[in-house]
């Protein structure tokens, strides 16, 4: 996770590297800078939280990182594949072949039950999880025929993410996953990811304000103003169901 990380984890592929990374924008006669000079390395399984309050640039690092936006300059790398600089047909490449994504609100079709809207993804995926699959994995095995409107909060957010996995992509990405559910139901949600980032072992990075989240995640990326202000280690991580919230 960089320059402050645990030895342990350079036993692991470096799956994102970003080296210097900026990002601006132009608001009339201003120029906001949302990202301010990041380095940042992620790891193969590593589960990490971005943890900063609003404004602080945890969605626009993850948006870059997921290939949804642009570094205004510096290095952004996957692998062995350089994303500064790509085209935009090859960032689509990227995001359809390796990212899943996870947002604050669930975008599920509402005329479609959990198991189609799972299954959009997984008819254009190379090897992807059968839809059954990527529900019971999430603990939604007995709602495959369900449609949006009769599910939960926490239970649509569930397809959301068994929609995110069914592609086997190597690195999930959520912004705010729980941001619009109760504390109870929220935990459900992180204690899915969870799941998900163990018999996956998807990376897996999580946006949040809260930080109550934090000690679900073996990193914490701490962010402020545009910059990551220290980087730290979790040696005694919990299970969601043990948060305090």
């Amino acid at each position: 996770m960089g320059p402050t990380a645990d030895p342990a984890f350079e036993t692991r592929e470096a799956v994102f590297r970003m080296h210097g990374v900026t990002k601006v924008y132009p608001m009339g006669e201003v120029e906001v800078r949302a990202l301010d000079g990041v380095d940042l390395d992620l790891y193969a399984g590593e589960f990490v939280v971005l943890l900063g309050a609003s404004g602080s640039g945890k969605s626009t690092l993850l948006n870059i990182l997921g290939g949804l936006d642009v570094p205004t300059t510096g290095e952004v790398y996957y692998l062995d594949h350089t994303l500064t600089g790509a085209t935009d047909e090859a960032l689509t490449r990227f995001r359809r072949e390796h990212v899943g994504f996870v947002f604050q609100f669930y975008n599920l079709i509402p005329s479609l039950t959990a198991r189609e809207n799972v299954a959009i993804v997984t008819e254009i995926a190379h090897d992807p999880l059968p839809p059954a699959d990527a529900l019971s994995l999430v603990g939604l095995g007995e709602r495959l025929d369900h449609f949006p409107a009769q599910l939960s909060g926490g239970e649509q957010q569930r397809v959301a993410i068994a929609r995110a996995i069914a592609k086997r992509p190597a690195v999930l990405l959520c912004d705010e996953p729980t941001g619009a559910l109760d504390s109870e139901t929220g935990v459900v949600v992180l204690d899915a990811l969870e799941r998900v980032n163990r018999e996956l072992k998807t990376t897996t990075a999580i946006i949040t304000h809260n930080v109550a989240r934090w000690e679900i995640a073996e990193g914490i990326v701490h962010l402020r103003e545009g910059l990551i202000t220290h980087i730290e280690q979790n040696a005694s991580r919990k299970a969601a169901r043990e948060l305090s919230w």
